[in-house]
């Protein structure tokens, strides 16, 4: 089987958001592929919402065999072992307002490749407006 290189964003803004980051790279290395490299935490305001609860932010990179949606399947599953209850989108793809969220994963990029679809998105279409995005994704990038 082929391996495929994957980027992933993370993000929390409850609980013990250290933990909670360090929790779901764990879960990612069981259930998604090696992490071969991960950004330094990073605290952030958050971003398409009001919270008095700040985030802390990283980004991974990761070996995988899994495909796209085989990887954006296990990483919600991930996120509501770890108590997430609402996502940015809905199943058809309209907005849906943010939340606080203890873990929120989010598909960056896989490979060169490009998927348009209600639900999956890649490379993630809001990524470039997002600083605490693009900051820890420059330091995994290869």
């Amino acid at each position: 089987m082929t391996d495929h290189t994957l980027y992933l964003g993370l993000g929390s803004n409850l609980g013990d958001k250290e933990h909670n980051i360090r929790e779901a790279i764990r879960r990612i290395e069981e259930l998604i592929g090696t992490v071969e490299c991960q950004s330094a935490l990073y605290v952030t305001e958050p971003w398409g919402f009001q919270s008095p609860h700040l985030f802390v932010n990283a980004a991974v990179r990761c070996r995988t065999q899994l495909s796209p949606r085989e990887v954006l399947r296990r990483t919600q599953q991930i996120e509501r072992a770890m108590g997430r209850r609402h996502k940015g989108r809905t199943a058809d793809g309209t907005p849906r307002v943010y939340h606080d969220r203890t873990i929120d994963i989010d598909l960056l990029l896989y490979d060169q490749l490009t998927i348009d679809e209600p639900d999956l998105q890649i490379p993630h279409p809001l990524m470039h407006q997002r600083p605490f995005v693009m900051q820890p994704l420059s330091e995994v990038m290869d």
